[in-house]
């Protein structure tokens, strides 16, 4: 563990550097949609300049894919609140106006096998990173009910077009998401 009064090295300076941007384009994205985010209005809002989340992220197309994504070696928070707040942050992304391009790799997770698949590691992955923050020994299980709750709300709402997920605000629809997933990671008391 590093002490208090020592500085921070210049790879924890970056990594926390990216995790802001990060935040602050998930924040503006959700609030405006992809359309209408800009890398200006990132860069403002998570204090930086626009130059470096260029640099960081090399354009609007790659700064929305990581924010709609947890990398693989990205660490998730290691408790069950912050790991909630995490997903409603990103579900919050997805929700909002999706680029013309994510459409069509969403539709084809269905059609094309090899997309499937590739969705299929990608969840698995991410399941298998969101149980380590859930207590108990079905946290695998309620690790996937919560991802999966969360690809059928972005393709209920921008594949179907389901009119009630369509016309709700990403706002909405996280507020009634939150008390569901605080109950499956473990926040919640059951009702007997």
């Amino acid at each position: 563990m590093r002490d208090a009064n020592q500085p921070m090295t210049r790879a924890e300076r970056r990594r926390r550097t990216e995790a802001r941007i990060l935040a602050a384009a998930r924040a503006r994205f959700a609030e405006v949609g992809y359309d209408r985010t800009t890398i200006r209005a990132v860069a403002a809002a998570a204090e930086v300049d626009p130059a470096l989340v260029m640099q960081y992220f090399g354009d609007k197309k790659e700064l929305f894919r990581r924010a709609v994504e947890v990398p693989p070696d990205e660490e998730l928070p290691g408790d069950p609140a912050g790991l909630i707040d995490l997903l409603l942050s990103i579900v919050g992304v997805k929700l909002g106006e999706l680029p013309q391009t994510s459409l069509p790799l969403l539709r084809s997770t269905f059609t094309h096998p090899e997309a499937t698949e590739r969705m299929r590691a990608a969840m698995t992955r991410q399941v298998g990173q969101a149980s380590a923050a859930i207590p108990g020994e079905d946290a695998e299980l309620r690790a996937a009910l919560i991802l999966a709750i969360l690809f059928g709300v972005s393709t209920g709402r921008n594949l179907i077009e389901l009119g009630p997920l369509r016309d709700a605000t990403p706002e909405q629809i996280t507020r009634l998401l939150r008390p569901c997933f605080e109950a499956l990671a473990g926040q919640a008391t059951p009702e007997v």
